[in-house]
């Protein structure tokens, strides 16, 4: 698909209201000329737009009521009314109806993304705990993510030119050894290794592999695992033609002249990737959901119950989540372009006669 001649559709979810997410959404649009890059369209209710712009006092923002994301005008915030009524919105804690908007708004969302209504989605940030109920039986917002587009996703965390992804994510530090195995690694790996080469134009990207215990594993004084199971999968996956490396000691590798010589770094549980993620990159970090056929973004902060209607939300890393699933975006359809006009090419190739290659006498 051609994007260079028309504005990309950006789809934007709430996320919880009680939190800061239409509030980071009002600061990014105060700014006008934001428009001129692409075409946002707003899941939710332009009375709930509103409201909030109201107590914050975005007195010059406007929005466009449609009924559909097809219907989104460009230059103009666009915001599909799912609901109808009146808002009630209680700063700071999750409420049944707030569940309900941010349900709401996110499954419309996915849906517009699936049939293609938008081009990428931008999550603010959502209760997962307030998610459940008998029209969302998941665990959470990936689990529902893989089911809805048939795919195994990625975690991966970007800020600046520092990217890492997760083997596992949300599992109780008990389990995690349990739960490694070489198939999951080397699948990790894979999926790294390809989102970085399509969605990051990184033709041979060097990838670091963590170990999982103290010292990655101080040649097994302090666990196993790397000679065991990690270390086996970095050879077979560089035999294959992946430049994975490592296992590296997490708690050293996170210095400037360390991590700074690799394109893509695989943490092998939550923490182990989060803590310095958001301590070197907390400000301008971004949460990708990779390895699926469309593209989600997310600011990587919370919901910010703590902070929410104060008005002192910072909006960049929101919009910086914009702007990744844009660029993500331009990369993906370029790299499906070359990759279709190769495949043309050798096919055509292939159809050409040896007595066709040769020389006329």
């Amino acid at each position: 698909m051609n994007t260079k001649n028309r504005k990309i559709k950006v789809g934007i979810s709430v996320g919880d209201p009680n939190g800061i997410g239409v509030e980071i959404i009002l600061k990014t649009f105060c700014n006008k000329e934001i428009l001129e890059f692409f075409t946002p369209v707003i899941f939710a209710s332009t009375k709930l737009m509103s409201y909030q712009k109201n107590i914050f006092g975005f007195n010059s923002l406007y929005f466009q009521g449609v009924f559909k994301p097809e219907e989104a005008v460009s230059n103009k915030i666009n915001v599909v009314n799912l609901w109808k009524e009146n808002v009630s919105i209680e700063f700071g804690v999750s409420t049944s109806e707030s569940a309900f908007m941010g349900r709401s708004s996110l499954l419309a969302a996915v849906e517009a993304l699936a049939a293609g209504k938008i081009d990428v989605l931008v999550m603010s940030p959502i209760n997962s705990d307030s998610l459940q109920s008998g029209d969302f039986p998941y665990s959470g917002v990936t689990q529902f993510l893989e089911k809805r587009f048939e795919g195994k996703a990625l975690t991966l965390l970007k800020g600046g030119d520092l990217k890492i992804a997760l083997t596992t994510q949300h599992l109780p530090l008990s389990e995690v050894s349990n739960k490694l195995s070489g198939k999951l690694i080397k699948n990790k790996i894979r999926d790294l290794n390809n989102t970085l080469i399509r969605d990051f134009c990184i033709e041979k990207p060097k990838i670091a592999v963590l170990g999982l215990n103290p010292h990655a594993g101080d040649h097994g004084l302090t666990g196993r695992e790397e000679i065991e199971i990690i270390e086996p999968v970095i050879k077979e996956c560089f035999d294959e033609g992946i430049l994975a490396f490592g296992a590296y000691p997490a708690d050293s590798f996170f210095v400037p002249k360390i991590y700074t010589n690799f394109d893509g770094i695989l943490a092998m549980y939550h923490d182990q990737g989060l803590i310095p993620f958001k301590t070197l990159a907390f400000e301008t970090g971004v949460n990708f959901t990779a390895n699926l056929p469309v593209i989600i973004t997310t600011p990587d902060h919370g919901i910010g119950y703590s902070i929410a209607g104060k008005g002192i939300a910072d909006e960049f890393s929101f919009k910086q989540a914009i702007f990744e699933a844009i660029e993500i975006y331009k990369n993906r359809n370029e790299y499906n372009e070359l990759k279709a006009n190769a495949l043309g090419k050798v096919k055509m190739d292939a159809n050409v006669s040896i007595d066709e290659d040769l020389p006329l006498d």
